[in-house]
């Protein structure tokens, strides 16, 4: 059996704690996988590269960083079998997988009906404790700054708990003419975003984070 993660750089560096400790639990050594043409994994590099940030279907970071490394991996490496982290709410998701990319998965979550919930208890009674994002009020454990995301509500949680990485977001959508919150009906610049804007409630929700291809209005 063999563990792989796909990292991102703009993910918190607790994540490298918490996949560690995972991996000391179940046995294994948790291995990075990263995509040959973007070896440091940054998610900014790969819009710099698109001249995009997020499309109507998800975010370019996510195709290469992600499913891409994963995918070029494969090529080299054979796979048996796929044990992935789809858990009993996203049933959906694994259906549409197995359909769209191959049908050799292991859903191990769903077929023992655990939630995203049941999995933190169970890391808890682990001893491990979850990525530290889940404590700053963040859904999960993805990027900071995910580009996919466009409340107010979200975008203002950044600037207040990371605001290198708002300021980083802002700088970089406005120069690639991305304009990544919506307010107010609108879609608007971060750096046109009032610091007091409110949208939906984040609820706080552990995320297994390794699909994040679906654009989300947290």
């Amino acid at each position: 059996m063999r563990a792989l993660n796909n990292p991102v750089a703009e993910e918190d560096e607790d994540n490298l704690r918490f996949a560690k400790e995972v991996g000391i639990w179940c046995g294994v050594t948790v291995e990075r996988v990263a995509h040959p043409d973007f070896p440091a994994g940054r998610a900014e590099d790969v819009w710099e590269h698109k001249k995009a940030m997020s499309f109507v279907h998800g975010a370019p970071c996510t195709t290469i960083l992600k499913t891409g490394a994963r995918q070029h991996w494969e090529k080299s490496n054979y796979v048996r079998w796929h044990v992935l982290g789809f858990t009993l709410e996203e049933k959906k998701r694994h259906e549409r997988f197995v359909l769209t990319e191959r049908a050799n998965v292991l859903p191990l979550l769903i077929q023992h009906e655990m939630t995203r919930d049941d999995c933190a208890h169970m890391l808890a009674g682990a001893g491990i404790a979850l990525p530290r994002v889940y404590g700053w009020g963040l859904p999960n454990a993805n990027c900071l700054g995910c580009v996919k995301a466009t409340s107010p509500t979200y975008w203002n949680l950044i600037r207040r708990t990371v605001p290198d990485v708002f300021q980083r977001r802002a700088v970089q959508s406005r120069r690639l003419g991305v304009r990544l919150v919506r307010y107010k009906g609108a879609r608007i610049f971060l750096d046109e975003l009032p610091a007091d804007a409110v949208g939906r409630p984040i609820k706080i929700m552990p995320d297994c984070g390794t699909f994040c291809e679906e654009r989300t209005d947290l």
